[in-house]
């Protein structure tokens, strides 16, 4: 246990956003001296809830409560996943992506199906994940990945991470981009 256990009594951080925004990839840079676990893999692991396509059913309360319980010595120093934000941290580093963007992401990873990229797109365009973790009472700090290296991102992460600054949040509002609104409301898309 060694090096991570004075990282764990500090606190653990959710890092979260909408699929595609890069939360894994960053995830892999944040370094050895902290404990990385992916939401998924507290999860248990893929099911088949969708034919030809691995999905993790996550019981949010049930993962909760078992994270709440952990010593601190033996939580995650960073949650990762869309849904980090749940477990029980007091601060969320949110990574944010124009929409656009996400959606050239998605579309050229083939993440999920055409409504799944669709849906996964305006929430990122509606601040979904931001007004979730706002409403659970957590320290945000949103972070731009919008055409920026994953090694900057998680050099920003890292900083966060460290020096818990004043959270950053609401400066970011993709509907004011008339584009952004324009590709919600085409539909079929």
């Amino acid at each position: 246990m060694g090096e991570f256990t004075a990282r764990h009594r500090v606190r653990s951080t959710a890092l979260s956003g909408t699929p595609g925004t890069g939360k894994s990839s960053v995830a892999a840079r944040l370094g050895p001296t902290r404990r990385v676990v992916e939401v998924a893999a507290l999860a248990g692991g893929p099911s088949s809830a969708r034919p030809g396509r691995p999905v993790v059913d996550v019981d949010l309360a049930r993962l909760r409560a078992a994270e709440s319980r952990k010593p601190s010595a033996l939580r995650a120093d960073v949650y990762v996943g869309h849904l980090a934000h749940f477990l029980p941290c007091r601060d969320v580093v949110l990574l944010r992506c124009h929409p656009l963007e996400l959606a050239d992401r998605l579309d050229k990873g083939l993440r999920g199906s055409r409504a799944d990229r669709r849906e996964n797109v305006a929430a990122e365009a509606t601040d979904v994940i931001l007004l979730e973790a706002l409403s659970l009472r957590r320290r945000v700090w949103e972070v731009d990945t919008t055409d920026r290296s994953l090694d900057a991102v998680a050099r920003e992460v890292r900083t966060l991470l460290d020096q818990r600054p004043p959270p950053r949040f609401g400066r970011i509002d993709w509907l004011a981009d008339a584009r952004v609104t324009d590709y919600l409301l085409r539909p079929n898309r």
